[in-house]
Order: structure tokens, then C-alpha cells, then sequence
């Protein structure tokens, strides 16, 4: 008999300490009940970046996004307000604006040209004369909790789960108002596609620069491994390395510069990654149980021409890094599917950040099956 999924997730033990903690089993990296679970707890539940508030600036403007499997669509009123709704139709379900971004005066489906204003609400039913018991003003679109938080733009799906305030937490606001948000601009955005689950690139992430000498050569040499710190707070890590360029690689030393290198991981699913005039941000959206993308939004401190060339250089960079963690990253998934492999454990030096991603992935995870009634489908994981 196949085991259950609330079988799967209690072989995990979330209270032992890192120094005898083991990663969860690695069926929650290959069966597809756990990553439906994961999208109504853990993505559903937490509030996930969905553009950068200069798209939504101005009254009209649009960007429309996939979270998890659900789409969204966020859009500035004529009255200032910044509003999030589910990107589907009340009719039949098409989404109701096809471009990722734009500016509109309504919101209307091309589907069968129901229209919604601004503020969401239904304005047009075409040919929908004699329809009874049919209430017009029931009929918008279903809302979204938004915020903005350093000139990005946060929604949540859920009604359930942590306020931003509670989610983000002061600690982290007070570790990143140092490093000058603002006197960073965005260039230009780079995905990238991964046969692997999501959890599997963030676990990459997180284990404290252990692969960073066998896998990642060029980065390596700016990087101080032996002095690579690692702190957790409640809900992230931050991961920092003192640089030195005296031995480095030429194309990484040209373009990594400045006194140190940080790196931080906001749960479940954001990365962030300064170096001194440089930062991108790294948004892993699960695309299926095995299948990932990884959305990466470059910034700089100066867009100028005179810039521009050495800006490319960064990205150049950076692909060359993510290149090699898609390869391994791959090579982990296959090795998960493996009949050899169950589970591993941690390093106490390095993987503190992994070990507390582990723990709250448990927490959501448990939770979404002890709140068995708040989704119709979640019935059929625990059985």
C-alpha cells in the first residue's frame, strides 16, 4: 500500500537539533500530493513578490503574474489604490488580461467581453438580457491581499497565513534598510527553466556556500570561504562573505567587487543577492513537481551607456553561476528519484539555512493537513 501523504510528512522530525537533524525524505521532492499540499499551504499561505511597484505606477497600469498555479492580476485604480484580484473571469474562467503588463481604462476578457473596471467590479455582460437570479454586483473579480515593501510589489492568495508585517518581520527590514534599496535600478529580467522541484534549487541555495569551491569556481575565488557566515532569523537567512579579488577569476573579480557579498533567502521562495552597485533579486516559482523557474531581476546602481557594457558583464556572470546550479540541480532530482536514496544529513558548519527551511516547509505542511476543511481537494493527501 502506498503511504499516505501525512505518512511522508511525519518521517520528517522537526525537532531535532542541526547537529542531528537529517533532510526531509526525499519523496517530498517527487510526489505530486506533497507539491499539491505545498501549493495551498506554503505558497498559498506566504506572501510572494509579484512585480516591482514602477509597473504599477500610474492609474491603469497592469502586470499579471502565475503564483503556485493561480493567476493574478494587479492593477492601479483611478483612486491611487494598488489592488490584487485573481487573473479568471467570472463567466468562464479565461483570464481576463492576456499581457504580463500594460494600462487599460477597464479590465475586459477576450473571451466573451465581460468588462470589470478598475476597482474590479463587473460594468459589462454582453447579451446577458433574461438571465435570472443573476446579481451583477456578486460577480467581480475575487480579491487579493497586496503590499509594497522596497519599491516591490508582495500579494497573498490565502486570507489565512501572516499579515506582511508578521511575515517579513522588523529583523529583516532592519538588516536590509543599511544596504540603500533605493540607489539601485532595475535593468532587465532573465529566467530560467530547471528540471528539477523547487525545493531542490532553494536547498542549493541555502547550504552555506559548501558548493561553492567544487561547483562554482569563478565565484569562489572573490569569496572568502573560510570566514562565509551564516545567520537565521524566524522566517529567512542571511549568508554573508567578505571579497577578495587578489586571486580572482578575471570575468567575476571585473564585475564582484566591494568589501563583501551577501546573500539572503526570504521564505519560502525569495533570494536576494548584493555585491557593492550591484543586486538581483531570485523569485523560484514551481512550475510542477519536477519542473521549476527561476525569475531573476537585475539591478545596478548606474543604467548609463557608459555602464551598460560592464552591467552585461555582471549578467554574463551570473548566468555562468546559474548554468552550473541548473546542471547540479538536476542531477540532485534524478538522484532523489533514486531507489538508493531516502534521506541525508547536514552539515552543522554550513547548512543551518536548510535546516530551517526544512522546519517551516514541516510547519505549513502539517498545518495544511490539520486544516483539512479549508481547501475542498485536501482530503484526498491525508487518505
Amino acid at each position: 500500500m502506498a503511504a499516505s501523504v501525512k505518512d511522508i510528512i511525519e518521517t520528517y522530525n522537526p525537532d531535532l537539533p542541526l547537529a542531528d537533524a537529517s533532510t526531509p525524505p526525499s519523496r517530498w521532492y517527487t510526489d505530486p500530493r506533497i507539491f499539491e499540499l505545498e501549493k495551498q499551504t506554503v505558497f498559498a499561505r506566504s506572501w510572494q513578490m509579484a512585480g516591482r511597484a514602477d509597473q504599477v505606477r500610474e492609474a491603469g497600469q497592469y502586470i499579471t503574474v502565475e503564483l503556485a498555479g493561480d493567476p493574478i492580476l494587479l492593477v492601479r485604480g483611478r483612486d491611487g489604490v494598488l489592488r490584487g484580484f485573481f487573473n479568471v473571469c467570472r463567466h468562464h474562467a479565461a483570464a481576463v488580461m492576456t499581457k504580463p503588463e500594460g494600462q487599460t481604462d477597464t479590465l475586459r476578457c477576450p473571451y466573451h467581453g465581460w468588462t470589470y473596471n478598475l476597482d474590479g467590479a463587473l460594468i459589462v455582460t454582453p447579451e446577458f438580457a433574461g438571465v435570472g437570479n443573476f446579481d451583477r454586483a456578486s460577480f467581480g473579480l475575487i480579491p487579493v491581499q497586496t503590499a509594497l515593501w522596497n519599491s516591490l510589489v508582495f500579494v497573498k492568495v490565502s486570507p489565512n497565513g501572516p499579515s506582511f508585517e508578521d511575515f517579513f518581520g522588523s529583523d529583516l527590514a532592519q538588516q536590509f534598510r543599511p544596504l540603500n534599496f533605493e540607489t539601485l535600478h532595475w535593468m532587465e529580467r532573465r529566467t530560467y527553466t530547471l528540471n528539477c522541484n523547487w525545493k531542490v534549487f532553494v536547498d542549493n541555495y541555502l547550504d552555506g556556500g559548501y558548493h561553492v569551491p567544487h561547483l562554482h569556481r569563478g565565484l569562489s575565488s572573490v569569496l572568502d570561504h573560510v570566514n562565509y557566515t551564516i545567520q537565521t532569523g524566524a522566517r529567512f537567512c542571511h549568508q554573508s562573505s567578505p571579497i577578495s579579488t587578489e586571486k580572482a577569476d578575471k570575468q567575476t573579480g571585473a564585475v564582484r567587487k566591494g568589501n563583501k557579498a551577501l546573500y539572503y533567502w526570504i521564505y519560502p521562495n525569495l533570494m536576494v543577492n548584493w555585491y557593492e552597485g550591484v543586486m538581483d533579486f531570485n523569485l523560484v516559482c514551481p512550475r510542477g513537481v519536477d519542473r521549476t523557474e527561476v525569475i531573476f531581476d537585475f539591478y545596478f546602481s548606474d543604467l548609463s551607456p557608459a555602464a551598460r557594457k560592464q552591467n552585461l558583464a555582471s549578467i554574463a556572470v551570473s548566468e555562468r553561476i546559474q548554468a552550473e546550479d541548473v546542471a547540479i540541480c538536476e542531477s540532485v532530482q534524478r538522484g532523489l528519484a533514486s531507489s538508493a536514496y531516502a534521506t541525508g544529513r547536514l552539515s552543522v558548519r554550513r547548512e543551518a539555512g536548510e535546516h530551517l527551511f526544512h522546519k517551516l516547509l514541516y510547519g505549513d505542511l502539517k498545518s495544511g493537513l490539520s486544516n483539512k476543511g479549508t481547501h475542498p481537494t485536501t482530503k484526498e493527501f491525508i487518505e
